[in-house]
């Protein structure tokens, strides 16, 4: 790079494709919209997001117990989150019918976002307290992200950025019509 250049590149200048600008982005860095404390009435998004309409809260479809959510920081389009209504940190914390029905919504987003968007793969997985990388620790949570051969290129590996080719709001949109009856 010309010597001349360098100080436009460093002073937040936009630059003509040297730099992929994503500011939104910054919410989710400096944790807003995370709980404040541990407790359900502590500012849970999870907690939040049911007493919204659908649209709104991007959720996809739900259940007795448990519904499912668009991620607000997606690793992929179309990346769910399975959440159960009831305000537990843990795995075991579950009952035998939200156990039930956490497996049954996460089956479903399978079909509803091979049908949607024809993945042709996943990562599904719940990340348990925040030494294990949980975000948000004090709510249960399980990723449902989609997957397609070559969808990690050199984006996210070198450019440490996330190319999304959909709205959030088309997506929930697409999986919700494609969301299976139970």
């Amino acid at each position: 790079m010309p010597a001349e250049d360098a100080d436009d590149v460093f002073a937040g200048v936009p630059d003509a494709f040297r730099r992929l600008w994503t500011p939104h982005r910054m919410a989710y860095i400096k944790g807003e919209g995370r709980p404040s404390g541990t407790g359900e009435d502590e500012g849970c998004p999870f907690c939040r997001a049911p007493g919204r309409g659908d649209e709104e809260g991007l959720i996809v479809a739900r259940g007795s117990l448990v519904y499912a959510v668009l991620n607000l920081y997606p690793y992929n389009a179309g990346h769910l989150l399975v959440v159960p209504y009831r305000h537990v940190p843990d795995y075991t914390d579950l009952s035998l019918d939200e156990t039930a029905e956490f497996a049954e919504f996460t089956k479903r987003a399978l079909r509803a976002i091979r049908q949607a968007a024809g993945a042709q793969g996943f990562n599904i997985g719940m990340n348990l307290g925040a030494v294990a990388g949980a975000g948000i620790a004090a709510h249960l949570h399980q990723h449902v992200v989609p997957r397609w051969g070559g969808d990690t290129n050199f984006m996210p590996v070198t450019g440490r950025t996330r190319v999304l080719p959909q709205l959030l709001a088309d997506a929930r949109k697409l999986l919700a019509d494609a969301w299976p009856a139970g």
